[in-house]
């Protein structure tokens, strides 16, 4: 048991460097193995000592690079080798990360991990974009979905959207028409408001503004590409409202 590592489950957050745990920084700067996602920013990668040894899993809507059990089978025959292992995934591990699935089996394999927390892509796009996700006037309960994982038309999604309650998609800029069909048929207002996230917390970040009924199009319109969240609800459009106060204001 001496010469088996660990595995360090490392979140890296939204995008931007400043946005990372103090530990998983020092985590990154020390290790010698970095096991990282496609998502993971250039300028958090930078971060890594000259020597460490960096390997990309990364993965595209239904095409894997490396599939997912052949990451676990990775990050155990590592670290039954002895060696320390950061394993570096955009967001937070356990927030549609398949974190779950890679600490299952580490310690299915007598492996031991370490999950250090990232701000999520929710939380980090939300902060950018300065949506509150739950606001005293519009929301209280917050929900967050995955936009394209299997029997999406099945599953049933009515009261996660709506008066009082903010949705957030991830990976759903593919299946835009689909989502706004289903809310729709699920008994969501066509002219609930949304926007669309698209490189949160980064330089190149854009936040769109639309309805519900419009979605598609938005996406379509501003050829919107991932990493992108949409977020549905009220508190969308708060932000508009509070500026154009603002601007009354200025010209009163």
């Amino acid at each position: 048991m001496e010469n088996i590592g660990t595995v360090y489950l490392v979140g890296a957050g939204p995008g931007d460097p400043d946005l990372l745990t103090l530990r998983a920084a020092r985590l990154l700067q020390s290790a010698r193995l970095i096991v990282h996602d496609g998502l993971v920013d250039p300028a958090i990668l930078a971060m890594a000592r000259g020597d460490a040894v960096l390997i990309s899993v990364a993965k595209q809507r239904s095409k894997h690079t490396v599939p997912q059990e052949e990451i676990n089978a990775l990050l155990i025959r590592e670290a039954l080798a002895g060696r320390d292992v950061v394993r570096l995934k955009g967001g937070d591990p356990f927030i549609f990360g398949r974190g779950g699935e890679e600490v299952e089996d580490c310690r299915a394999a007598g492996v031991p991990v370490v999950v250090v927390p990232g701000i999520s892509a929710a939380n980090g796009a939300a902060a950018a974009a300065q949506i509150a996700l739950t606001h005293r006037d519009a929301a209280s309960i917050v929900s967050f979905v995955a936009g394209q994982c299997k029997g999406l038309s099945e599953q049933d999604w009515a009261g996660l959207a709506g008066k009082g309650r903010t949705l957030v998609i991830y990976m759903g800029v593919k299946t835009a028409p689909q989502i706004a069909e289903k809310l729709m048929a699920d008994g969501l207002a066509p002219d609930m408001p949304v926007a669309i996230i698209e490189n949160a917390a980064r330089p190149e970040m854009r936040v769109l503004r639309g309805v519900l009924a419009g979605l598609p199009d938005l996406v379509a319109d501003e050829q919107v590409v991932s990493p992108a969240l949409i977020v549905i609800g009220e508190v969308t459009a708060r932000t508009n409202i509070q500026l154009a106060h603002i601007a009354q204001e200025a010209t009163a």
